[in-house]
């Protein structure tokens, strides 16, 4: 028995036969000098049998699923005699957990379903073992297995789902400290989904506004919606007909991710578009709005997705994505005067986030804050002293 090893992408595996068994595994490292140490003290323990002293230390540091198929093929048992619950425990029991709070209204199914996402990813990644065999290390190595998944897709966003990802698995882990399935959560959170710089409000300019409406084509009622309504993806795709208050020209429906109810008004560019849409269609009120182009099936997160970025590409412009439509939205308004707390209405949101995230991208607040500040009575000026500003010191004019 001997192992080689190999390369595959940025890992490193080992390659070999055992019991004449062909056995590719993964070392869960790039770095050759730790392969070359784990290969070795694989060859020891496979040698010594269920015996070595090894595989408690290989278990620790190994990819779950190598050391699992290792010590299956040497009958290793003492670590499955006193494993605990396993991770296909945990998963069904946060999934029952998440089922029952979206029946009692404390979780939209659109949160799930991302959560479920998550849940798969690491299940791919981990494969069949105990909650005490996932540490930190673990962790880590997971963060850059699914870091390495994001960036390999077609319609990456440079791989900032990653935060979604950890902070998810952090209240997985959290439950089972919870449920008393673990004693300390593995998982370390490097920040939070919105706090990453980085990842903030990236609103269209108006030349690029110009742009994908030229180049919507048989996406222009998808583009006007999300350009008048600043919608999350979630509420675009599933607004209905019947939420279309046609006397007001008012969009009126409850937000899935924070259960808030907006009023949105209806800009005219908006309100022809829809309302040749529903003659053209007659549609039912519990119909959605948006189709998918050319059938009669509604279009679903991904698939909208898919196609504002086949839109940008068509206008030449790089990473567009529903979202920052929203993110143009809220500038817009800011623009035109509204304050942020009439944004914080319009999108279902606070009104410190609005600060936070869209106020800083609007040059006019600045300038209307500057306006403030060298016109009108002050401080000094209702107190019966004016100063003008000299090159030197500044002199007293009253």
């Amino acid at each position: 028995m001997k192992f080689e090893v190999i390369h595959r992408g940025k890992r490193r595996r080992i390659d070999g036969y055992v019991a004449g068994r062909r056995l590719r595994l993964s070392l869960g490292t790039a770095n050759d000098a730790t392969a070359d140490v784990w290969k070795n003290k694989i060859e020891r323990a496979v040698h010594g049998g269920a015996e070595s002293p090894l595989w408690p230390e290989l278990r620790r540091f190994l990819p779950p699923q190598t050391f699992r198929t290792l010590a299956d093929i040497v009958g290793y048992q003492e670590q499955r005699a006193a494993a605990g619950p396993t991770w296909a425990e945990l998963q069904a029991a946060f999934s029952a957990e998440m089922q029952q709070k979206v029946v009692l209204g404390k979780l939209t199914e659109s949160t799930r379903e991302r959560y479920k996402y998550t849940l798969r990813s690491f299940s791919d990644f981990l494969g069949a073992a105990d909650l005490s065999s996932i540490d930190r290390p673990c962790i880590e190595r997971f963060k850059v297995w699914r870091l390495g998944k994001i960036r390999e897709k077609k319609f990456s966003r440079g791989g900032r789902g990653l935060l979604l990802d950890v902070a998810i698995l952090h209240r997985v882990f959290a439950f089972a400290v919870e449920t008393e399935m673990i004693e300390k959560n593995p998982v370390r959170l490097d920040g939070r989904p919105g706090d990453n710089p980085e990842g903030g409000a990236q609103p269209f300019t108006g030349e690029e506004l110009g742009k994908l409406r030229a180049e919507a084509g048989e996406d222009l009622l998808t583009f006007q919606l999300f350009r008048w309504t600043g919608l999350r993806r979630s509420d675009a795709i599933a607004l209905t007909w019947g939420e279309i208050d046609w006397r007001a020209a008012e969009i009126n429906r409850l937000t899935q991710k924070r259960k808030k109810r907006v009023l949105i008004p209806i800009p005219q560019e908006l309100l022809f578009a829809l309302e040749a849409e529903r003659d053209r269609r007659q549609p039912d009120l519990q119909d959605r709005v948006l189709l998918l182009p050319g059938t009669n099936q509604p279009l679903s997160p991904k698939r909208v997705y898919e196609r504002v970025k086949a839109l940008g590409r068509r206008a030449g412009i790089a990473n567009a994505h529903p979202h920052r439509f929203r993110d143009t939205f809220a500038v817009d308004m800011l623009a035109r005067g509204a304050s942020p707390y009439d944004v914080a209405k319009l999108l279902g949101d606070t009104v410190s986030t609005i600060e936070k995230h869209y106020a800083p991208f609007v040059k006019e607040l600045r300038d209307r804050a500057r306006r403030f500040m060298e016109n009108g009575e002050g401080l000094e000026k209702i107190s019966g002293t004016i100063w003008a500003q000299s090159p030197g010191t500044p002199r007293r004019l009253q």
